[in-house]
């Protein structure tokens, strides 16, 4: 009887536990960075941190995260689907400069109030009606942010 109640009481904390934490919520929100806004960019990149471009380029195309590829044409191989309602991204590098890539990536309803693009790293209070355990998070991380930015880096 010991031991079926031991079961019972392990089944009940373990389906408890997983309860609490919905499948695919991510974990608990990171440090919000303030960033600074300085003639239509943000100069300093966030949180310090550096870029890596071969994650940059993962995260671009990854559905659940950046998924850029759903509105942007982007130049990664073996890519044939790719959205069309957003600028096509070859060639942004010689457009636009690394602080000016970082603030539309980041929130670029600084650039255009009416823009349809997510804003990755907008501060979590502004962010209307979050889904649940979205809560006081940014959609990406500061360094996933940092990425992207060095991986569009390299598109000219």
């Amino acid at each position: 009887m010991k031991t079926v109640t031991t079961l019972i009481f392990l089944l009940f904390v373990s389906t408890s536990a997983s309860a609490a934490e919905p499948e695919g919520v991510p974990p608990p929100p990171e440090a919000y960075c303030k960033w600074e806004m300085t003639n239509y960019s943000i100069p300093s990149p966030l949180c310090g941190l550096k870029g890596e471009v071969p994650r940059g380029e993962k995260l671009v195309s990854d559905a659940a995260k950046g998924n850029c590829l759903a509105c942007h044409e982007l130049p990664i191989k073996g890519v044939e689907a790719y959205g069309t309602v957003a600028p096509p991204l070859s060639g942004i590098a010689n457009r636009l400069s690394e602080a000016q890539l970082r603030l539309r990536v980041v929130d670029s309803r600084h650039l255009n109030p009416n823009s349809i693009m997510p804003g990755f790293y907008r501060d979590p209070s502004l962010i209307n009606r979050p889904g649940k355990g979205y809560e006081g998070r940014t959609f990406l991380a500061a360094q996933d942010v940092e990425d992207v930015i060095a991986y569009l880096g390299t598109l000219k």
